[in-house]
């Protein structure tokens, strides 16, 4: 057995033990810390926003920026459905009801035709929603000039949900700095990775202090321990700060380096008239954090899940694309607004969508093995 290529694993630059040496040669080893306070402001500068705010994860960031913009129980929250749980969950967290907006074609995310239908119903309903969490997947943004425009209308804050598309651009601004919050995260998997983390940015400053304020226990200023609002255990280590300063400095390395990925996939596999890429729109740059297709099963006779299983065959892991949520169980009965009346979007990606193995550190020779594999895949079938 050939060794296992994975989706997409961590990749480290080599300078993250300098950090990380540095947390250990100075004794900041409790969280917060000289990394946290420079990863936090190197972030900002990166993305073009005032200020971030260093979490555990991109879930703790989203459940803060639900916090501070007073979602509570009775609410509603619209989020994209084409995503994972994580870009919901927090929703439920606070008691709130989520609203699931399907997908369009030009860019797999939030349909602003879907968004402008939920959002004229709900002021009809005289319940609109307290937030609208937009999401970017895979590394390409929405359009988020409509979302953000139809939002604005009607006076509802956005989240941007940038978990996926850290280092993207949208006309010239950085993916994740469109809402009056951007939500980045370092997961091991992620573009860049702390091995667990996440970022919360804004222009608002005075927001920023609440979160971090809210994400450290919101400790009452005073010399013993007081609490008067509920607050959380959401802070990132010194330590983990100090590996995301180190990732940081490579991010658009590791963005081009995910975009060669992509275009030797296309190369080698956009000449079969059964696949179709992910598209990347016009005036945007996507970090192809994941290399995602669709298959037409009726005319290759193959589904997605035969070619992930083919490539597990030898060794090579491979994922379907995100099973929307208004389809989770866990959110059965749940209102959904889809793209058109008869045609969800998103159902039909989750059918005929994969993900192939797309990290900065695979070789040309891995991704020539994962071509070969899936072509093999392919002319067993056309065969028989």
């Amino acid at each position: 057995m050939e060794d296992r290529i994975f989706l997409s694993s961590p990749h480290m630059s080599g300078r993250e033990e300098f950090y990380i040496h540095n947390a250990f040669e100075t004794n900041w080893i409790a969280p917060l810390g000289p990394n946290v306070d420079a990863f936090e402001t190197e972030m900002a500068e990166y993305v073009g926003m005032n200020g971030a705010a260093a979490l555990s994860s991109g879930t703790a960031a989203i459940h803060i920026a639900l916090q501070l913009l007073d979602v509570n129980r009775g609410d509603t929250v619209f989020c994209s459905s084409l995503t994972f749980i994580a870009s919901a969950n927090p929703i439920i967290y606070q008691g709130a009801e989520p609203v699931f907006i399907d997908s369009e074609p030009d860019t797999w995310n939030m349909s602003p035709q879907a968004l402008e239908a939920a959002l004229k119903e709900a002021e009809n309903e005289g319940k609109l929603p307290k937030a609208v969490i937009v999401v970017n997947l895979y590394g390409q943004s929405a359009k988020m000039e409509e979302i953000v425009s139809l939002c604005d209308q009607y006076g509802v804050p956005v989240i941007e949900d940038a978990a996926e598309s850290l280092g993207s651009s949208y006309k010239g601004r950085k993916s994740g700095t469109f809402g009056k919050f951007g939500i980045y995260s370092f997961n091991g998997n992620k573009i860049i990775t702390t091995s667990g983390g996440g970022m919360l940015v804004s222009d608002d400053e005075e927001a920023l202090r609440k979160a971090r304020f809210l994400a450290t226990q919101a400790r009452d200023p005073a010399p013993h321990y007081q609490h008067s609002k509920l607050g959380f255990n959401y802070r990132m280590s010194n330590i983990l700060a100090g590996i995301g300063r180190a990732q940081l400095e490579v991010l658009d390395e590791r963005v081009a380096a995910r975009r060669a990925v992509f275009e030797r996939y296309t190369e080698s596999l956009g000449v079969l008239e059964w696949v179709e890429f992910m598209p990347e729109l016009e005036g945007t740059m996507s970090n192809r954090w994941l290399t995602a297709v669709t298959v037409d099963q009726e005319r290759l006779g193959i589904s997605p899940m035969d070619l992930i299983n083919a490539l597990a065959e030898e060794n090579i892991e491979a994922r379907p694309v995100w099973k929307p949520l208004h389809l989770q169980p866990l959110f059965k009965g749940a209102k959904y607004y889809p793209h058109e009346a008869a045609c969800s979007v998103s159902d039909y990606l989750f059918a005929t969508g994969l993900c192939l193995p797309s990290g900065s550190n695979m070789t040309v020779e891995e991704q020539i093995r994962v071509i070969r594999t899936v072509k093999k895949a392919v002319r067993s079938t056309l065969a028989v």
